[in-house]
């Protein structure tokens, strides 16, 4: 699934195309790297998203398509 899809589905960013200009501006990391929208995340990667001073550091649980509100935390597991 693409990092952009992904995050927009789990809810970490609420729109994909926020997440697109996240990954664009080079805000959004995978396994240390910086990842343009397009770049496939998989079950294990650690997702670091830099918002303003803050950074969520996540590792990826699940990749599903379609979640409900209250599935999409289980698609994450909160690092920092």
């Amino acid at each position: 699934m693409r990092i952009d899809k992904f995050l927009k589905n789990s809810r970490l960013i609420k729109r994909r195309t926020l997440a697109n200009e996240a990954c664009s501006q080079q805000r959004v990391l995978i396994n240390g790297k910086v990842a343009k929208p397009g770049t496939e995340v998989k079950v294990g990667d650690i997702v670091e998203i830099h918002f303003g001073n803050s950074i969520s550091k996540v590792e990826v649980l699940s990749v599903e398509e379609h979640v409900s509100k209250a599935e999409a935390k289980e698609m994450y597991r909160l690092i920092q």
